[in-house]
């Protein structure tokens, strides 16, 4: 049992090194969830999916314009690491084809990691600072 709470999980704005919440506009943000999407969109096809749109615009544009430095800063760090992960999954789905193996079963649990990882972003961007 812990005797201390859990930190929180979003930091605040001081927490981040030095020039990084300043780096990232939204309209950054949002070509980088863009660019994401389109990964995530072949995924979907392999895993025999219908891809999802990939314009970032209308409720989620509004909630990306009016997010925090910090709460940007954050996601464009777990947007990094979706493209790291998508990428490397990809490379291991095509290696799959190749083989003629079948890459449907492992193509929906990556895009399953994808569509929880991008729950998590949406939510970092429309949480309320305590």
């Amino acid at each position: 049992m812990a005797t201390l709470p859990p930190a929180p999980i979003l930091p605040e704005a001081a927490a981040l090194p030095a020039g990084l919440a300043a780096e990232v506009a939204p309209e950054v943000l949002a070509e980088a969830l863009v660019a994401l999407h389109g990964k995530a969109a072949t995924v979907a096809l392999l895993a025999r999916l219908a891809p999802e749109r990939t314009e970032i615009g209308g409720e989620l544009g509004a909630v990306i314009a009016r997010a925090q430095p910090w709460q940007r800063a954050l996601v464009a760090r777990t947007i990094g690491d979706c493209n790291a992960m998508l990428d490397t999954g990809i490379a291991a789905l095509a290696t799959l084809q190749r083989r003629g193996q079948d890459a449907a079963a492992p193509a929906l649990v990556l895009w399953r990691e994808f569509h929880a990882a991008r729950a998590s972003m949406i939510a970092v961007l429309e949480s309320e600072p305590a």
